[in-house]
C-alpha cells in the first residue's frame, strides 16, 4: 500500500471528529471545517471521512434517521440514539458484560467474534428532562 499523502484538511477534519462527543453527520463536519478551509467542498468532506474510517482512524456509524454518523474514537465501544432528538451518544458498557454477550452469542455461531458493537434506542436524558 503506496503512503498517504498529508492533506490538512483531512487533519483538520480528523481534529474535529478527535475533539467532538456529538458524532457529527458530514454535513455538520462540513460547516465546523469550512470556518478553516471556506474553500473547502462538501464532496471532499465526504472522501476524506470515508478514507478515515477505511483505514481505521474514525468511525462511520449508519443510523436510523439516514445519515451516517461519524465518530473520531476508533477503538471498539457502544452505542446509544434518541428516538426523540436524534442524538448518538457513547455507550459504556462492562468489559466483562460485554465478554457475556460475545461468549453467549458465539454459543449459537459458527466462527469466532472477535468484537461486537451493540446499538441501544430510547429517550436521552435532555428530552427525558423536556418532558417533564
Amino acid at each position: 500500500m503506496t503512503a498517504l499523502k498529508y492533506s490538512r484538511q483531512r487533519e483538520a477534519i480528523k481534529n474535529y471528529l478527535m475533539a467532538t462527543k456529538e458524532h457529527p453527520t458530514a454535513d455538520i463536519v462540513y460547516l465546523h471545517v469550512k470556518e478553516e478551509f471556506p474553500n473547502i467542498s462538501l464532496g471532499t468532506v465526504y472522501r476524506n471521512l470515508n478514507l478515515l474510517t477505511d483505514i481505521g482512524e474514525a468511525l462511520k456509524i449508519p443510523s436510523p434517521d439516514g445519515a451516517d454518523r461519524f465518530d473520531g474514537n476508533a477503538l471498539p465501544h457502544n452505542h446509544f440514539f434518541c428516538t426523540t432528538c436524534g442524538r448518538v451518544l457513547d455507550l459504556d458498557l462492562d468489559i466483562k458484560k460485554l465478554e457475556e454477550i460475545n461468549t453467549s452469542a458465539s454459543e449459537n455461531f459458527d466462527g469466532k467474534i472477535e468484537s461486537s458493537s451493540i446499538a441501544f434506542y430510547g429517550k436521552c436524558g435532555k428530552c427525558i428532562s423536556r418532558q417533564n
